[in-house]
């Protein structure tokens, strides 16, 4: 378990400790839990973000489907020339 110090508005510190006292309750180590589970999210937040910016990125390459073995639009649906 590591110790962080940090420095934060007096106002979300209020709001925070108040919002996590009422779902939590005020047993030993809520705040810790409360801010584990904020950061967990806020984590999981941000790799969902990476991933859905990757897959844009390979989306925006687009995609090659290899050539075309057909010469006109009938040749898709003309058994015969498939078969040539």
């Amino acid at each position: 378990m590591a110790v962080m110090t940090i420095s934060i508005d007096d106002d979300i510190e209020a709001r925070f400790r108040k919002v996590a006292k009422r779902v939590i309750g005020e047993k030993k180590g809520y705040l810790g839990q409360a801010v584990t589970e904020a950061l967990r999210l806020w984590l999981d937040q941000k790799d969902q973000e990476r991933v859905a910016g990757d897959a844009l990125m390979i989306i925006g390459e687009g995609h090659h489907f290899g050539e075309y073995h057909y010469k006109e639009r009938k040749d898709l649906y003309d058994r015969d020339a498939a078969s040539r």
